[in-house]
C-alpha cells in the first residue's frame, strides 16, 4: 500500500513563512500535506521529480471578483486563476457581493459588472449561497467578504438615503447573521458611498459589529486619484473609531495630480500603524494601466445617486450639459482609454474612446455618455494611469500583499479581460524577483501565501507548506516564470507553472488543466 498519494522529490521548498528556502521533498496524502522536509522513501501512487523547481504553497488571491462577475457559476473550473498558480479566491470585493439577498434588488449591486437577467438564484442567505456553491464542484477553494451595496440593497435601493434607526438595525442584524454564517467580514465600496455625516456614521456602526466579531473590513478607497490622500484618511478613521483590521484593496494613485500624494499616503498608513498601532493592509496588482468602470470618469456628484438615477441624468438634456461641461474640465486622455469590456456594445472593445468619437462624430465626452448609455453603465476601460515606481515602493512595505483583483474564466470572450486575470502572480515573481531582484524568493510568497491566508482567517490550515496543512501547492520553474498575457491578446497563460495541486488533488499539470475541481467552500466561525 502506498504511503502517500504523491511524493515529490527533490524540489526547494519555499514554505511561505518568509523562512529560507530548503531542499527536500514533500508528500500528499489524501487531502493533506503528510510530510515536508528531509528525505522521503515510501512508496506513492505517483512520485515527482522536482529537481530544479521550487514549492510554493497554493496562493491566496485576496481581491478577487468571479463571483461578481458570476464566472465562479459559468466557468467553475476557474482555468486561468489554476494557471497562476492561485488555489484560493477571496470574493464579496469593493462593496459587492452575491449574498445576502434577502430582497432580490440587492443583487442590483453586481450590474455593473455582470447581465444579472442571467443569473440564476436560489438562495437568500450566506449560508445558503455557501451550500449552493458546495453542490457545484469549484475548481479553487472560496471564501467571501460581505458587500456594502449588497447588505444595504436588503433595505433600499437608494444609495443616498440616510436610514432610519430601525432600518440600520435591520442592516446590522442581516450583517451579523451572514459573520455568524461564515463570511469573512465587511467590504465597502467607497466611492459610490454618499458624503453625509449620517452615511459615514452608518460605516463606522456596520465596522464595528465586524470587530465585535473578530473579522476584517476591506476598503476600496473614495477616490483614488485627486483626492487620494482625504481617501486614506477616511478608511483610517474606521479603524481608530471600531478598533476593526482595515485591508486596503488594490491601492494606487491614478493619474498625475495623484502622484505627488503618493509618498504622502504611504507615509500616512506608516505612522497610523507605527504611532497608533492600527492594523491596516494592502494589496496591488502589478500593472500600470487600470481595469477600471468607464463611469468613473464621470464627475464625483453623479456617481453618489446609484445606477439608475446615473442613468437618469445622462439622458436629461437639461443634466446632461453639466456633466459634459464637468468632464471638460477635467485632463483625459481619451486616445490612451481603450474598451476592455461592454455588456452590449460588442463593436466598440479594443478602440480608443478618441477612435470612437472620431468615426462617430461627436466629442470624446459624448462619446462616454453615449457608450454608457447604451450599455447600461456596463462598460470597463484600460487607462494607463500609475506609475512603476510606486508598484515597487508598496510590494516592499512589510504591511502589503499581492492580488489579482481580477476574475477566473474558462474560455476566450468577446472582450478583452485585464490581463492580470491571466498573469498576475506570475509577473510579480518575473518582475519583482527574478528580473527585478526587488523581494527575495521568501518574501514575494510570503505576500501571497500565508499573509494574506492569515488575515482572513485561513492560516491555520492553508498558505504554509505544513504537515497537516491542506494540500494547496505548487511547482514553479524558478528560470522559467514569467506572464504571456497582455492587452491585446490577454488570453495567455503564464510559463513555469508546472503543476497546482488543490486539496491535494492535481488539478493543473504542464499547461493544462486536469479536470479536478477540488475546491472547497470557506465558512470562517
Amino acid at each position: 500500500m502506498a504511503n502517500y498519494t504523491y511524493l515529490i522529490r527533490g524540489g526547494t521548498i519555499i514554505d511561505g513563512s518568509g523562512f529560507p528556502r530548503a531542499k527536500g521533498d514533500l508528500g500528499i496524502s489524501g487531502e493533506y500535506i503528510k510530510t515536508v522536509g528531509g528525505t522521503e522513501k515510501g512508496n506513492a501512487v505517483e512520485i515527482i521529480d522536482a529537481t530544479g523547481k521550487y514549492l510554493i504553497p497554493g496562493i491566496v488571491d485576496i481581491t478577487n471578483h468571479s463571483d461578481t462577475h458570476w464566472t465562479l457559476f459559468t466557468y467553475p473550473e476557474q482555468c486561468n486563476l489554476l494557471a497562476q498558480g492561485i488555489t484560493t479566491i477571496i470574493g464579496g470585493a469593493c462593496g459587492a457581493s452575491i449574498a445576502p439577498l434577502v430582497e432580490t434588488r440587492a443583487i442590483q449591486s453586481i450590474k455593473k459588472w455582470t447581465d444579472i437577467s442571467r443569473a440564476n438564484i436560489n438562495w437568500q442567505s450566506v449560508s445558503e449561497l455557501f451550500d449552493e456553491l458546495e453542490r457545484h464542484p469549484l475548481g479553487v477553494n472560496f471564501g467571501m467578504f460581505v458587500g456594502y451595496s449588497t447588505l444595504r440593497g436588503n433595505i433600499t435601493d437608494d444609495a443616498l438615503q440616510e436610514l432610519t434607526r430601525a432600518e440600520l438595525e435591520s442592516v446590522k442584524l442581516i450583517l451579523t447573521r451572514s459573520l455568524d454564517e461564515g463570511a469573512l467580514g465587511l467590504s465597502f465600496g467607497l466611492a459610490s458611498l454618499g458624503n453625509s455625516l449620517a452615511l459615514q456614521d452608518e460605516v463606522i456602526a456596520l465596522a464595528r459589529v465586524v470587530a465585535d466579531a473578530g473579522k476584517v473590513v476591506t476598503v476600496h478607497l473614495r477616490n483614488e486619484g485627486s483626492r487620494l490622500l482625504p481617501s486614506i484618511v477616511e478608511a483610517l478613521r474606521i479603524a481608530r473609531a471600531t478598533g476593526v483590521p482595515v485591508h486596503i484593496s488594490h491601492i494606487k494613485a491614478i493619474g498625475r495630480r495623484a502622484w505627488q500624494d503618493f509618498n504622502k499616503a504611504l507615509a500616512i498608513v506608516q505612522k497610523a500603524r507605527k504611532e497608533e498601532n492600527l492594523s491596516i493592509t494592502v494589496d496591488l496588482f502589478p500593472y500600470l494601466r487600470t481595469g477600471s468602470l468607464l463611469y468613473n470618469f464621470l464627475p464625483d456628484w453623479i456617481l453618489e445617486g446609484g445606477n439608475s438615477k446615473i442613468i437618469e441624468i445622462l439622458i436629461d438634456p437639461s443634466k446632461r450639459q453639466s456633466v459634459l461641461d464637468s468632464m471638460k474640465k477635467q485632463t483625459l486622455h481619451y486616445d490612451k482609454i481603450v474598451i476592455a469590456e461592454a455588456q452590449k456594445s460588442k463593436d466598440v472593445v479594443g478602440k480608443t474612446i478618441q477612435h470612437i468619437a472620431q468615426s462617430g462624430g461627436l466629442s470624446p465626452e459624448e462619446t462616454v455618455i453615449e457608450i454608457l448609455i447604451s450599455n447600461d453603465l456596463g462598460v470597463t476601460v484600460f487607462s494607463k494611469t500609475l506609475m512603476s515606481t510606486h508598484l515597487v515602493s508598496i510590494a516592499r512595505e512589510p504591511y502589503s500583499m499581492f492580488s489579482s483583483d481580477g476574475v477566473g474564466e474558462g474560455e476566450r470572450k468577446r472582450d478583452l479581460t485585464h490581463p492580470r486575470s491571466y498573469g498576475a502572480f506570475p509577473r510579480f515573481l518575473h518582475r519583482l524577483v527574478v528580473k527585478g531582484n526587488i523581494l527575495s524568493w521568501e518574501e514575494a510568497v510570503k505576500k501571497m501565501t500565508s499573509v494574506p491566508a492569515s488575515l482572513v482567517g485561513l492560516g491555520s490550515h492553508r498558505g504554509l507548506l505544513k504537515q497537516g496543512y491542506f494540500a494547496d501547492v505548487v511547482i514553479l520553474d524558478p528560470k522559467k516564470i514569467i506572464d504571456m498575457a497582455t492587452y491585446r491578446h490577454p488570453y495567455q497563460y503564464p510559463h513555469g507553472i508546472d503543476y497546482v495541486f488543490v486539496n491535494g488533488n492535481c488539478a493543473f499539470k504542464k499547461g493544462k488543466v486536469t479536470g479536478a475541481l477540488a475546491g472547497k467552500v470557506f465558512r470562517r466561525s
